[in-house]
């Protein structure tokens, strides 16, 4: 299976430089700039699957970039949090030349693409919204700490651990609830892409994530409990595609529960929902199933109107 990605960049932005990767046509060729945002403890490789499905079947241009604290741009200092990845974001959009830009986010991808949109909506011709976006309901007097970790799981617990060697790192996945299903060269490489070595003598081939367990918390703190970053989407003016896993994180009761949607939706009856069947929160965007198509469906649809 081949790489979606044809180069990479380094965009300047406060602290340092963040790694951005491209798919499809360069900006200056291309008919439409998608900028594309990943989930919390991800990278720019869980859009692979979509990126080479939008490239065969677009003249458009993806961006993604690894946020702050993740993949190439794990080097980025603090401060972390939704408002520093939004003027990350913007920092792209001005270094590529891009005035206005479809902008899709999954999951907590999904809130930071949903507060760019209403903070600068000049800068965002339409949201398409992967399973993220909406307020995340919180248990009465719930530790947001424990809640975090009953929420992310071992992609949350598994930042700070380091593995003997590759091969137990992507075992741990392969049974985690939501990889059960399909595997492919995509899900490998978007799981091998997080680790670097971390070997010493005893245990020369030992890995770790690159991901910074700060990062991580700092933003899913501000995801559940911030409301500027939970309401930003009530605010957006731009036209909203919302596409949601019926199953999640742990293969299980969706991210978003159902009344929650409705309820939004019921409030802006001009967003659009689709619920992706047979998916989880991973699978709607990544990997072998029917969600990767699904996704990149949305996004021409976002692009054709744009």
């Amino acid at each position: 299976m081949s790489d979606p990605f044809d180069d990479a960049c380094e965009v300047p932005v406060a602290g340092g430089t963040l790694m951005v990767a491209r798919a499809g046509r360069p900006v200056e060729e291309a008919d439409g700039v998608v900028l594309a945002v990943h989930g919390i403890s991800a990278s720019h490789r869980a859009w692979a699957s979509v990126a080479r499905e939008l490239a065969a079947t677009t003249t458009a241009c993806l961006l993604v970039p690894d946020l702050r604290g993740r993949g190439g741009s794990a080097g980025l200092p603090q401060p972390y949090g939704i408002a520093a990845h939004v003027a990350d974001l913007l920092a792209v959009l001005d270094f590529f030349g891009v005035d206005s830009a479809v902008l899709a986010g999954h999951s907590m991808g999904a809130y930071v693409a949903a507060r760019l949109a209403a903070e600068h909506p000049e800068r965002v011709s339409s949201l398409v919204l992967v399973d993220g976006g909406l307020p995340i309901a919180l248990p009465p007097n719930e530790d947001p700490e424990e809640l975090l970790g009953a929420i992310l799981g071992s992609s949350l617990a598994r930042l700070g651990v380091t593995f003997a060697k590759q091969d137990d790192y992507l075992m741990m996945w392969r049974l985690h609830p939501a990889f059960a299903g399909p595997w492919d060269d995509d899900i490998e490489a978007y799981l091998t892409y997080d680790l670097v070595g971390a070997g010493d003598a005893k245990r020369p081939d030992a890995v770790r994530s690159i991901t910074s367990g700060t990062a991580v918390r700092t933003d899913g703190r501000e995801m559940l409990l911030d409301d500027a970053t939970r309401t930003a989407l009530m605010d957006v003016q731009a036209p909203v595609r919302l596409l949601l896993a019926p199953r999640g994180l742990l293969d299980g009761d969706p991210l978003l529960p159902r009344d929650v949607v409705d309820e939004f939706v019921a409030d802006h009856p001009q967003t659009r929902v689709e619920e992706v069947d047979d998916t989880n929160h991973y699978s709607v965007l990544l990997g072998p199933g029917r969600g990767a198509g699904r996704v990149t469906s949305a996004i021409a649809a976002a692009l054709a109107e744009a």
